[in-house]
């Protein structure tokens, strides 16, 4: 298995040169890195006017394994060649680091550079990335991965603090600067080549290498973690590593200031997954804090992550969540009766909400205002303690990334154990649980009572087990003890209805007036027109049974846009043009597969007695989307008529990432076709002047991620916006 790693970009407050000066001084043995033994130079070669700097090194390293598969492998060391190139003019050194031993059964590949700080000519950046493939290793596979992720883990940090022990040393000698490369006044004859034996290095053992680091990593102490990095990584990742601009990249300072102290794998996860997500949701990525809080939640297992991470976004996209603090409007009877509100901060410096639960008329909040509502005010809350967060990180200079919930149970009864508002309270703990990973700090039960126990065996089974950890429960008075609130809390900060000092502003509740009360009916209407309210449509595609939607086309220079997200599979998508209406679409999901999801659906519009090329053409290659991929683009027209635009099943949708029960979805899994892939889109047509239009307004923003293409394998003219004389139609798709 392929382990690849990325690590975030750190920064030396020093000149490049400088730093290259530190860099010679660990060759060729370091102290500072007992297991790195010895290192020869196999090869030397300088530019004629000397600019360029290519210097290749053999080394051995003492890897820190058992005895026993010392022996079984029948090596003392494990070697690696390292090839440096040192670009003076451009002030760059590219290392490229290869095992030698054990090469026929593990191959580690890394890449490192040191460049100049975009923004500052004074500092020096280092970035690296590695790889591990471990094909077989006398069946001792597990035991080498494990060996190699504690090296690197153990190393790589270590990297920078030698680079500033020997910058330390220069500086005490005097060394303080080091003149820049400038072109000689004259050319000087210099040798081309040179070698040396290899007498230094310990004798060869005949077998190609274990997890030797990386010279750059021996250098930077990150060679071993590297190779855990790794596997077959391609010749161009020298290049890789400088794509990109600076913004697009993750410095190490940064990631210990706004998001806290990560492992050197942390940080990899969190780097390539965010890489991912500029790939493939171009215009809609989500804050760094956002994407960690993802992967703490699957324990830094990045498909896992990244699975739960798309449905959210996509849940985000269609409910238009990210605006939901600017829109949403809490009705009076929230106001008056719903017992929950922020008070200031706990001792950790986390956003502090008190939820008086007790106090609270469930039964009559339902009654009054429906599931739905009850949903979107919970939701409005968490937007609120994401965004105090961010304030809090600023206020008290230390990444704070959840929140402190204090529930009081005083009053709780059997009242609070209607069905339908345990319901609603189930339904709300799954959607936050979805969407919301990680962000409960703590959890505070206060002053529970003796049916507490009955509402905590309904709930805690749609709890995440890494929540419930979190979780403290107090009977009665005990919070008021030792090891009780004032633990979590200041004093001065402890509501007053708690014994505390400090007065809060949380409503304190009461019954719902029965004359606020709305019937069945009206909830269920408000209920679907909460559910419904977005401008994306969802359906479901099927093997077999693709999911099809026709756009009539008068004005033959019109552009048809799309966006769709793919929520679950791997889907085809295909655009077809008919100069014949096509039947009314059948929805054959509805009957066939059980769907009763509200906005829900399948249709097919193309007659199965259709022949391809005859009645229907195809004016689009086939696009493959992936599942979690965001799509946009537009199709500017040739022809009036009929144009279907077609979501076709492609490959069954991964496994779950989640064990967790699923409220609407229980009764749903046991009768519907495992065989389903499932979009989000929306369409829209326009004039092509209203597209040029467009196209102007949003580039005069600087962005043009909705109708702009960057994925080039889905039409050879993607790259076009107008139509051509020897083109039926040009398109534009964005991923």
């Amino acid at each position: 298995m392929v382990q690849k790693y990325q690590s975030p970009v750190r920064v030396y407050k020093r000149p490049f040169e400088l730093v290259m000066a530190a860099y010679e001084r660990r060759f060729p043995t370091c102290h500072l890195i007992p297991m790195f033994v010895a290192s020869d130079v196999v090869n030397e070669e300088v530019s004629e006017d000397g600019s360029v700097h290519k210097i290749e090194r053999r080394c051995a390293l003492d890897v820190d394994a058992p005895r026993l598969l010392k022996r079984i492998a029948g090596v003392e060391y494990v070697y690696f060649n390292q090839k440096n190139t040192l670009n003076k003019r451009e002030r760059t050194l590219h290392i490229e680091s290869r095992n030698e031993s054990f090469s026929n059964r593990v191959i580690v590949h890394e890449t490192c550079c040191y460049s100049v700080h975009p923004e500052k000519d004074d500092w020096t950046c280092f970035e690296q990335t590695a790889s591990l493939d471990i094909k077989s290793f006398f069946g001792f596979e597990s035991t080498v991965e494990k060996i190699a992720m504690k090296q690197y883990a153990s190393s790589i940090n270590k990297g920078k603090e030698i680079i500033e022990f020997y910058l330390n040393e220069l500086e005490v000698e005097g060394v303080v600067h080091v003149p820049r490369w400038n072109p000689p006044t004259r050319s000087l004859p210099r040798p081309t080549s040179l070698s040396t034996s290899p007498a230094v290095i310990p004798k060869h053992t005949g077998v190609p290498a274990l997890c030797a680091p990386d010279a750059s990593d021996a250098k930077d102490g990150t060679g071993v973690e590297a190779k855990q990095d790794g596997a077959v990584v391609q010749a161009d990742s020298l290049t890789e590593i400088l794509a990109g601009t600076p913004e697009d990249k993750l410095d190490a300072d940064y990631i210990k200031r706004y998001l806290g102290d990560l492992t050197p794998l942390q940080e990899s996860c969190l780097i390539r997954l965010r890489k991912w997500l500029q790939e493939t949701h171009k215009g809609k990525i989500p804050k760094d804090e956002h994407i960690l809080r993802f992967l703490r939640a699957r324990d830094f297992n990045i498909d896992k992550a990244r699975e739960i991470l798309c449905q959210s976004l996509t849940w985000r996209k269609q409910h238009q969540v990210d605006y939901l603090l600017e829109t949403w409007n809490s009705p009076q009877v929230l106001q008056d009766f719903y017992t929950g509100g922020w008070h200031h901060h706990d001792r950790d410096g986390r956003p502090l909400y008190i939820l008086r639960l007790g106090q609270m008329d469930t039964k009559g909040l339902v009654r009054a205002l429906g599931e739905e509502s009850l949903l979107r005010h919970v939701l409005s809350i968490n937007e609120e303690g994401l965004r105090r967060c961010e304030e809090n990180t600023k206020v008290f200079g230390r990444p704070i990334s959840c929140w402190t919930c204090l529930v009081d149970l005083e009053g709780l009864n059997m009242r609070h154990l209607w069905r339908p508002g345990v319901k609603a309270l189930l339904r709300i703990i799954e959607v936050v649980e979805a969407n919301y990973p990680e962000t409960l700090g703590r959890l505070l039960i206060l002053r529970a009572p003796r049916v507490f126990p009955v509402l905590w065996t309904l709930v805690s089974p749609f709890i995440d087990e890494n929540t419930r950890k979190k979780f403290l429960i107090y009977a009665g008075n005990d919070y008021q003890g030792p090891g009780g609130l004032v633990d979590y809390i200041d004093k001065e900060i402890i509501p007053d209805f708690l014994g505390g000092e400090s007065m809060c502003e949380v409503p304190e509740g009461g019954l719902v007036p029965k004359s606020m009360y709305r019937t069945p009916e009206e909830l269920e209407n408000e209920d679907v027109r909460l559910w419904t309210e977005t401008i994306y449509q969802s359906a479901s595609i099927f093997k077999g049974a693709p999911h099809e939607l026709v756009i009539e086309i008068i004005d033959a220079a019109s552009v048809i846009t799309w966006d769709f997200d793919v929520c679950k599979g791997d889907i085809i998508f295909n655009i077809y043009h008919s100069k014949r209406a096509p039947q009314p679409p059948r929805k054959d999901a509805l009957g066939a597969h059980g769907i009763t999801s509200p906005g829900l659906n399948n249709v097919q519009l193309i007659d199965k007695s259709w022949t391809l090329g005859q009645d229907y053409s195809m004016v689009e290659s086939p696009l493959t989307c992936k599942e979690g991929e965001s799509v946009q683009g537009s199709h500017i027209t040739r022809w009036p008529g009929f144009y279907i635009l077609q979501w076709k099943f492609h490959s069954m949708p991964a496994c779950s990432a989640t064990n967790l029960p699923r409220v609407d979805d229980v009764l749903a899994t046991l009768q519907m076709s495992t065989h389903k892939c499932k979009v989000m889109y929306y369409t829209e047509v326009l004039g092509s002047e209203d597209f040029r239009t467009a196209c102007c307004d949003v580039q005069s923003l600087g962005s043009m991620t909705s109708l702009e293409s960057s994925h080039s394998g889905f039409s050879q003219l993607s790259a076009a916006t107008v139509s051509s004389n020897h083109s039926q139609s040009s398109s534009m798709i964005s991923r």
